[in-house]
């Protein structure tokens, strides 16, 4: 798969996806210091306090300096470790590593055919050589509209998922210090675990989505192209007749 570590296409007005997130994800850092602050006061979770927060997520810091504050915590975690929370695996964490092998053959967009005859042999088996190969596949098509969504979507959800690791991590203690009803702690631990199950469950089904969508453009493209003619090889000229006496 793409190394999203490192290779960040660029989208609308020239911003890679991850400056494009920058936003979003200070808002979801806001929010969740803003939750943490409201129950610990209240010493209870209000459904009809939350519109609140979401408005108050936006002014709590200057654009400038929120910025700064969401990249610092997303740089906490490596892009290989965000992997590794996203789809529960410690080796090969990627869903590019099972490319062909998995994914390839669930996905019924995909021409396995077409993407066997572009490849040239037998699909790869090994799996960091699916990735290689998915990765020299998606350089072709990265600039399609389907691929170029989906893959924002992807980092967008892999990035909040590493967010609700340290959430769990940070405000999780915080709460039970700072929220004093037994009862509600546990339910704002819940919540917590809650968000991060649902994210990365997200995170998990676009980056699968990633892949596959890249496998369906790749094969259609490979199927609609139309094959270059062969060369016609050249007649060989006869001899004069004199010459063959």
């Amino acid at each position: 798969m793409i190394d999203l570590k490192n290779s960040i296409p660029t989208g609308s007005g020239g911003k890679s996806l991850k400056e494009q997130n920058r936003w979003q994800l200070w808002l979801v850092v806001a929010f969740n210091a803003l939750f943490l602050y409201g129950v610990a006061q209240a010493n209870a979770i209000k459904v009809d306090g939350l519109k609140a927060l979401f408005t108050d997520a936006s002014k709590l810091l200057p654009v400038g300096f929120a910025l700064i504050v969401s990249t610092v915590l997303n740089g906490l975690i490596s892009a290989d470790n965000k992997a590794r929370l996203v789809f529960l695996r410690w080796h090969n964490a990627l869903p590019g590593h099972r490319a062909f092998s998995e994914y390839a053959i669930s996905d019924p967009r995909i021409d396995l055919a077409a993407l066997t005859k572009l490849y040239g042999a037998a699909l790869p088996v090994d799996p960091k050589e699916q990735n290689r190969t998915w990765y020299r596949m998606y350089k072709t098509v990265e600039k399609e509209p389907a691929v170029h969504q989906v893959h924002r979507d992807f980092l967008l959800l892999r990035d909040y998922t590493g967010f609700c690791a340290l959430f769990l991590l940070v405000c999780g203690p915080v709460g039970l210090y700072a929220i004093p009803s037994r009862t509600t702690t546990l339910l704002y631990l819940a919540l917590l675990f809650l968000q991060f199950i649902i994210v990365r469950q997200a995170a998990s089904n676009y980056g699968i989505r990633f892949v596959t969508t890249v496998l369906a453009l790749k094969a259609a493209k490979h199927e609609t192209e139309p094959s270059s003619p062969r060369p016609k090889t050249p007649k060989k000229k006869e001899p004069p007749k004199d010459a063959m006496a």
